[in-house]
């Protein structure tokens, strides 16, 4: 049996994580060539522009982001922990 709070917790970390990455990543002054590879690589022409860094608006995404993410790794493990349960 999987413990769905650590499993959520860590899928919480992970989805946070990558999104404090992002975050970095715009702060940096990195993000849009990361956009425009994105966007070339699988062929697509619409232009996104990313914004200036903005504190509230990173904050709010690692926060929603890393609660999305404990919802979803607590879901996954509990529906594993159901499969495994009726064997």
């Amino acid at each position: 049996m999987l413990n769905t709070h650590k499993v959520g917790l860590v899928f919480g970390t992970v989805f946070g994580g990558a999104h404090v990455l992002w975050a970095l990543f715009v702060l940096l002054g990195w993000a849009q060539p990361i956009v425009d590879f994105v966007f070339w690589a699988h062929m697509m022409e619409f232009p996104p522009m990313v914004a200036p860094f903005d504190l509230i608006a990173s904050a709010a995404l690692i926060v929603i982001a890393s609660i999305i993410g404990y919802i979803a790794g607590y879901v996954a493990s509990s529906v594993w922990n159901k499969i495994h349960s009726v064997a």
